[in-house]
């Protein structure tokens, strides 16, 4: 009899793309030494019509839908107590981590006065009515609540296995949050669109927002724990998790089916046929975001698709796409504030948002190499 265990992954860590994911991140740590040294205007595209920019949209809005897979994986593997997916659990995990800690630090790049942000934590400067309050509260807990989740893996490779099992004791706890955390604080990212009322496009503009932001949350977690595991079974040669995501699969499928569905009757109740068939920027996107939603839920639905590992990588890609292009289209191409504004990314802003992205590349590797995150067997 086999168990399922947990053990680092080994290897050389100073690679090729290793170092290229480093050289990535100086070019970042430049742009931002400039920025923190002369100011948001010498290296960003942002304006007075445009005060967020992809540093918020990217790093922030998009970059903790990418960490949502904890919070997917728990609703299976915890509330639901399919344990069959446990070995996804920590790999999701680590995923969102640094999905959110990093996202978390870039909202710094993004304050005109940085130096003031621990005001947020002063009770006298509290605004408890304020959305953007509680989003900053919440994902400030989460990422407490990730790295708590995650500890035990600390703790194994420590050889501390006391200190591992007291912990478990007061696990369900953390868990609860790391459910009730990310519903919250994703469903009221789509709350911050509210406000803009006919500044944001009616292609975008619902009430139902709250409710789109969270379902393509979990849609884009589950997505990064099928983007993961897929890449590194086949990376690292280790066995492959065909079989466990296949079963995950038809619930990302529903899920989406369901969100499109709903969308487009939302929508067509309200009466917004015309923005729909315009021959302008916003319907365009409209319907490529919708395309690019459909594709994936086609492969995540069809038992055939499902199996084939190819087609699920390719149902992963499509799902982040979909997720992230509905946040663009939301947060940038569809708001509109008038007054002749305009924003396009600057190319040190790009590379701000490219360099996060490769430490957090950076750190993956060197969790994996070094702590005991992916899961293995051995004799019972």
């Amino acid at each position: 009899m086999a168990q399922s265990t947990h053990q680092p992954l080994g290897g050389k860590l100073l690679t090729k793309p290793f170092m290229l994911f480093a050289l990535l991140f100086l070019i970042a740590v430049y742009f931002l030494a400039t920025r923190f040294m002369f100011g948001l205007g010498s290296v960003t595209h942002l304006n007075g019509g445009y005060p967020w920019g992809i540093w918020v949209v990217v790093d922030v809005i998009i970059g903790t839908a990418f960490g949502c897979g904890g919070f997917a994986m728990a609703l299976l593997v915890y509330i639901f107590n399919k344990g069959e997916y446990h070995p996804l659990m920590r790999p999701a995990l680590l995923g969102g981590l640094f999905g959110y800690t990093l996202g978390g630090m870039a909202v710094i790049f993004d304050l005109g006065r940085y130096w003031n942000f621990y005001n947020l934590l002063l009770p006298w400067y509290a605004q408890p009515s304020s959305v953007m309050f509680e989003v900053a509260l919440c994902v400030m807990a989460y990422i407490l609540v990730l790295w708590i989740e995650f500890s035990p893996t600390f703790l194994e490779r420590l050889g501390l296995t006391n200190a591992k099992q007291k912990l478990k004791r007061f696990m369900y706890i953390i868990i609860a949050l790391g459910v009730l955390l990310p519903t919250m604080h994703q469903s009221s990212l789509g709350s911050l669109l509210l406000v803009m009322g006919s500044q944001l496009s009616p292609l975008w503009f619902t009430a139902w927002l709250p409710l789109w932001f969270l379902l393509t949350a979990i849609a884009m977690g589950y997505g990064i724990v099928i983007l993961e595991s897929t890449l590194i079974t086949n990376a690292f040669k280790l066995p492959s998790e065909q079989r466990i995501l296949s079963k995950l699969s038809p619930i990302v499928g529903w899920l989406l089916a369901a969100f499109v569905v709903l969308r487009l009757i939302d929508l067509l109740a309200h009466g917004h046929v015309a923005p729909m068939f315009a021959a302008d920027l916003n319907a365009f996107m409209f319907w490529l975001e919708i395309l690019v939603f459909v594709m994936p839920t086609i492969i995540l639905i069809s038992p055939a698709r499902r199996t084939d590992q190819r087609q699920m990588f390719l149902a992963a890609l499509l799902l982040l796409a979909a997720g992230s292009l509905y946040r663009i289209n939301a947060f940038l191409v569809a708001y509109d504030p008038g007054n002749g504004w305009s924003y396009f990314p600057s190319a040190p802003e790009l590379m701000v948002t490219i360099g996060v992205i490769a430490l957090e590349i950076m750190l993956y590797l060197v969790f994996v190499k070094k702590l005991p995150v992916l899961h293995g067997t051995r004799p019972a």
